[in-house]
This record gives structure tokens, sequence and C-alpha cells, in this order.
């Protein structure tokens, strides 16, 4: 088949490698191109596709709603997909966060929530972590700083956005009492220093560090965080675009650490694929916000409900969070045998099917070169794989929630190819 022209597409968009990879269609954990070859796709769209590609369930939803009704704009109808859709979402969250503004992305929720943040207190200021991702848009880059190329020639940043130092472990050499206590200091200098507590409207968090690096915080810091937030009157916003909807072996990755945040920022896997995103806190909240400061023609289109409708049902009916689990922590215990055997990689760690692996040169740095090296070898062999991290030296494990013993061993069976190739 010849290749695919792509002389019209913008060329924004960074390629996991050079060449044109064009998916005729999906399945599971499989992507199948139209030049007849098939990937193990341990990337599922960015954490997308939680359920697999083309789950029955989602697609059947998707089919019969579009048969009914594609659009019912929010501000003049209601349809059903979408109330039952907070119904489902109401099971999912912490009692009294159960009231939901819906829009398309991630960085749509993430600019819904903060504009929330914003008038629900009456305060302007927002203060983020060294490399978190919250988006791209003009609000949410000024909030990412996981790398520069997300803001590089796009200044001046919109104002008010301050950023505190994230507990990265491995990256400083130090145990998780030294990072969650530099951490937590630098968050309180912060407020002492930059923002004042009575100008500071939310801390915006992601609860595992994403586009960052895999990093999973120490339990005490975010427990700290929001005994920082009560003390201030600030709202603790939870970016859980990434590591929500059963990634990590959970509805929601902050329930490993026992807090309860004021704001839930939800998409990628919420949908199935679908471009649907979320934004739950109380009513009381949401009550402060003035109606009609904020809203979007799209937001809780009603395919998109059904797929997410669906997508909550196949996680829950098909024991998806204790697949993750357990899948995950075999995925996990593998790479550390690898590990034994090739210490380029500097640390494995992850909770649930979120999973890093870290790769630093003999004396400690990162090694952006190796990483990308793996990728591309292990793309060859036929494994789809992403690298994150400031440094470009992380790749991440996405797999489906879906896999199980048969997916891992394949995979793992590639990385090793990859590795010595």
């Amino acid at each position: 088949m010849p290749d695919a022209d792509l002389s019209q597409m913008s060329p924004v968009w960074p390629r996991i490698v050079a060449e044109a990879l064009t998916a005729e269609r999906g399945e599971g954990a499989w992507l199948h191109t139209s030049d007849g070859r098939a990937f193990l796709d341990f990337t599922s769209g960015i954490g997308v596709t939680n359920t697999g590609h083309s789950h029955p369930a989602v697609v059947k939803a998707v089919q019969d709603q579009a048969a009914r009704l594609i659009h019912g704009q929010a501000n003049i109808v209601y349809h059903d997909q979408v109330i039952d859709l907070t119904h489902r979402l109401g099971e999912l969250v912490p009692s009294g966060l159960d009231c939901f503004f819906f829009a398309n992305s991630g960085a749509e929720a993430v600019e819904g929530a903060v504009k929330l943040a914003k008038q629900g207190t009456r305060r302007q200021n927002i203060i983020v972590f060294d490399g978190s991702f919250h988006g791209r848009t003009h609000l949410t880059m000024s909030m990412t700083t996981s790398k520069t190329i997300y803001r590089s020639l796009y200044q001046p940043l919109v104002p008010g956005i301050f950023v505190a130092p994230y507990p990265y472990g491995y990256r400083n050499g130090w145990d998780d009492d030294t990072a969650t206590d530099f951490s937590i200091a630098g968050l309180r200098r912060l407020l002492r220093t930059q923002t004042a507590p009575e100008e500071t409207a939310a801390v915006v968090i992601e609860p595992v560090l994403g586009e960052g690096g895999y990093v999973v915080p120490p339990r005490r810091f975010l427990q700290e965080v929001r005994a920082v937030c009560d003390e201030h009157d600030i709202l603790m916003v939870l970016d859980e675009i990434q590591s929500g909807f059963g990634r990590t072996g959970r509805w929601f990755a902050f329930e490993h650490f026992d807090i309860v945040p004021d704001v839930i920022v939800m998409a990628k896997g919420m949908g199935s694929g679908m471009p649907i995103s979320a934004v739950a806190a109380t009513q009381e909240l949401w009550e402060a916000q003035k109606p009609g400061s904020h809203g979007g023609t799209y937001g809780a289109n009603a395919v998109a409900c059904a797929a997410a409708n669906a997508t909550i049902d196949v996680i829950r009916d098909e024991g998806l969070l204790e697949n993750a689990t357990t899948w995950g922590d075999y995925l996990k215990g593998r790479l550390c045998e690898i590990r034994g055997d090739h210490p380029e990689i500097g640390d494995v760690r992850g909770l649930g099917m979120m999973i890093a692996t870290e790769f630093t040169t003999p004396d400690g740095e990162p090694w952006e070169g190796r990483t990308r090296a793996v990728a591309r070898a292990a793309f060859d062999e036929g494994l789809l794989l992403l690298r994150c991290g400031s440094d470009g030296n992380v790749i991440r494990w996405i797999p489906p929630l879906i896999a199980g013993k048969d997916e891992m061993d394949r995979a793992l069976e590639a990385f090793g190819r990859a590795l010595a190739a």
C-alpha cells in the first residue's frame, strides 16, 4: 500500500517514530495498520482507551445513541445519557463532590476548574507543581512545567501561576520523608514569599505526576498538601486526567492516599476514546459561580456521555480495577527483574497500570538517547511505548486495563529484545 499523503496535516504533532503509522482498526490491546502490521498498544492513546480499542459494549452504546440523538446542547436541553452519567459518577466520587460540569478535553476541564476556584473563593492566584502537565491552552500551558516546549515562544503567559516543588525522590536521591519535607517546606515558603494565602484560590496537583515522569509521590506528601489547603481555606484541585478511571487500580489515584479533594478533574479514560471530560465539586461551590460565566457548545455531548456510561459499566462489570492491580503488579515486578540485568534502568515505579522505567547513565544522569533508542527498538518489535519526563528519559507503560498475562509477557519479551538491540 502506498505511503499516506500527510502533506496537509499540520506537523505540530510530534511523532513517536518518524514514519507514518496509519491505523486501520483497533481491537483490545492491538492496533492493526493499513499496511498489514499489528502493534501491541501499551500507550492506550495516552491513557485513553482504558477498556481497550473498540470494546463491544462501548461501540454498541455509541451506535445506539447516535441513532437516537447526537447533539443536544446543554443550555437548551438535557438528555438521558448526561443525567445517567451524573448518577454513575456520583457513585464513584467522595460524598458531596457529586455535582458535575462536562467539557470535551482535559485542558478544558482544568480551565473550568480554575475558573470555578477563582469565582468560588474570590481569589486570583493558583499554585501548581514542578513537572506538572495540565494542558496546552493558554491558561493550562501557563500551569504546565514538565517541558519548555509547551510554552516556548508563547510568552507572556497567564499571570498569577506559582510553582511549588514536587517530591521526585529518585531524581534527587532522596528517601520519601526527605522528599516530602522539602516539597512541603517549598509550598509553605511560596505562601510566605510569592502568593499570600488570602489571594490563593487553589492548589492544582496531579496525584501521580504524568507527563513529568510518572512519579508516585509519598503518601504523606498529599496528606500534608491537604492540611496546608485546609489551614488557609485554599481549594485542593486534583488533576486525575491521566490517572483516573482505573488507571492506578482505583477509580481515582487519590484513593491510594487517604485524602478527599475539593475538586476533581477527569478526562482521557472516561469515554474510551470519545472526547469527554468533567469537573466534580460540591453543589455549594458550583452555586458560587455565576450562571453563564462558563459553558461550552459540545459539553455533555449525547454520544460521548453514552460512551462514558458504557465505560463505567465495563470497568465495574469486568473487574478492570482488580485486573489493573493484579497485572500491573506483575508487569512492575517483571520490569524490576529486567532492571537487574540492565543497570541503565535506574528506577521502576508506578501504581496499577501506570508504570515508569527511568533510564540513567552510569553516573546517574538522565539518559535520553538510550530511552529514545529503546522505545524505537520496541516499535520495531511491534510494541508501542511512549516516553515522558522533563529529560525525555522515562518510558511510561500504559496498557489497556483489559490486558492480562499474555499481553504482559508479549510486551516484556519485546522490551527485552529492544534493550538487547
